[in-house]
Order: structure tokens, then sequence, then C-alpha cells
């Protein structure tokens, strides 16, 4: 259906789509975007290549394809940010030209949100001369490569976001491929065991998204300039490559433009737990167990910078 509409489809290994000959500007036919949300819930993420100068308005237009049809922004508008669109969050490698240092560990994007974002896009309107991408790892495929003991034991966790005290399942059911698939926040989780399991988990969910390069699930992912990347953020977890935080000086000058779409629902907790847990409050299980508020959540590693 995608090539009969005159587009070229090229798979990536082992995951994402590269689509050559599509105009966004143009609009795409309905069946199209539907074959292509299903694309990228089983195969992680779309690159609409060759999408050169695209306007901030048309870029949110675009965006409104997939999901609940809205825009969901939540962030600050840097000054660079084309006509101060809010709906842009625009980053940069210059403090001149967009926000640093952005998403260095494994998340996913609006994790402080119940109804956390269904997809993101990524617009880059300058790439560096010397690399810069973005890493991306499958949860559905990551849960399966989980032994099954761990399957088990992850599936009744919830995690406890630190900035908004929003709960969600560490395990949850993809409403569209229908896969499990494991979801966490490495820089904004506040609370969910002891220290030393908090710990153990997240440098075993760290470990999970790091091996997914080697054993089939996850891929470096180079942009060109006019890219236009889109994730399903419920069935993708991403970072930054540590290259793309390296100074314009040295990298290149990189500028990439996000949009976050609306969820058409909520990632709810199970078990009967709230959705909200108040995290600036006594901890309501277990005293000894890791309850921090804040912007950025537990520290798992000494020797790691969050930042979100």
């Amino acid at each position: 259906m995608i090539e009969q509409a005159g587009l070229t489809v090229k798979q990536l290994e082992p995951l994402g789509v590269e689509i050559y000959g599509a105009d966004v500007r143009a609009g795409l036919p309905e069946p199209v975007i539907e074959a292509l949300e299903v694309e990228m819930a089983n195969r992680g993420f779309i690159v609409f290549k060759q999408q050169t100068d695209l306007s901030a308005d048309e870029l949110v237009e675009v965006s409104k394809w997939w999901g609940a049809h809205e825009i969901h922004s939540t962030h600050g508008v840097h000054p660079a940010t084309p006509g101060r669109n809010r709906h842009i969050f625009r980053c940069s490698n210059d403090s001149r030209h967009g926000i640093l240092g952005v998403g260095p560990q494994w998340h996913n994007d609006g994790s402080f949100e119940a109804a956390t974002f269904s997809h993101s896009a990524y617009y880059m309107a300058r790439a560096p001369e010397q690399g810069g991408g973005t890493h991306f790892a499958h949860q559905g495929a990551a849960f399966d490569a989980l032994p099954a003991e761990k399957q088990a034991f992850w599936e009744r966790l919830v995690s406890v976001n630190s900035a908004s005290s929003v709960t969600h399942p560490v395990v949850h059911t993809h409403p569209v491929s229908g896969r499990k698939s494991v979801w966490l926040h490495l820089g904004m989780t506040g609370g969910l065991l002891n220290e030393e399991e908090m710990k153990a988990l997240f440098n075993d969910y760290n470990d999970l998204m790091n091996a997914s390069f080697e054993k089939g699930y996850g891929i470096r992912y180079h942009y060109d300039t006019g890219d236009l990347l889109y994730i399903d953020n419920w069935a993708l977890a991403h970072r930054a490559a540590p290259e793309a935080h390296m100074p314009a000086e040295k990298q290149g000058l990189r500028i990439i433009d996000r949009v976050t779409v609306k969820s058409k629902q909520d990632l709810a907790p199970h078990f009967g737990l709230p959705q909200y847990i108040n995290i600036s409050g006594p901890h309501p299980f277990n005293k000894d167990g890791v309850w921090q508020a804040g912007g950025v959540g537990f520290l798992w590693k000494d020797d790691i910078r969050l930042q979100n």
C-alpha cells in the first residue's frame, strides 16, 4: 500500500524504515498514514527523507497524523525556535541555537504525563558534519530478550515519576502491536524499590538497552539534514548519542526540532494502583524505599549525568 502511493520504502536492520519520494507538505492518503503508524509500532520508527526547509507550522501539522491527532506540548521555548512556536522543542549543541545536553540516558518522552506521548517527531534542521545521531531500542523485543524470571519480576513493578508523581508499569502491553514491552525512564524515576534494588534494576535496564545493538533490537541512527523521523514512543526507548552533545566547534552545528503527540489513552499502572502517588509525601509502603522528588530522578550510577 505504501509503495502504491508512490513512495519507496527501505527497511533498516534491525529496526526502522526510511521512506523516499514523499513530500509531507502535500499530505498522504489516510490508509497510508494508518499503515505507517502500524510500521512504527512494529519497527519502532520511520524516517521521511529529504524534507528540507520544513517550517515550524508545517512540522506541527504533519505531526498530527498520529496518535490522538493532537499535539501535546509540555516544554519551554528556546529563543531561537522558529516563530517562537510553542510546540517546537529545539535542541542543539550550541546554546545560541537550542537547548543543550538533552536526553543522555535511555528514556521515553513525556514520562511525567499519565497519557505519555504516543509519538515524537525529530526533525533534523541541520545535521552536524561529524555525526551526532540518536540511539533507539525496541522495547517489545527487549522484553522478549529478558530471562523468564526477570520478565515475571518486572511485570510486577510500577515506577513513580520524580517530577510529577505519575505512575507507570515497567511492563505494559502495546496498544497497537499487542506486544509486552518494557518501559522505564532512567533519568526521571523517583520511587520504586529500596536503593540497592533500584540500582540493580536500573543497571539491568540500561544493560538491556545497551545490548540491543549486538542482539538485534537496537540501532544507532545517523541523520541527514532534512530527515523527519517519527518514533512510536510506547514501543521505542531512545537516548542522544554521546557525540550529539559535543560542542559545535568539534562536531559541526546540530539543530533538531522535537514535536510530541497526544496519546489516545493513559499508560496506566496495574494491581489497582492509582495513576498518581504523592512522591513529595511519605513513602506509602516502605520507609526504606527510594522516594525522591525533583526534576531529575534517582542517581543509579555515580558517573552518569541526568538531564531530561
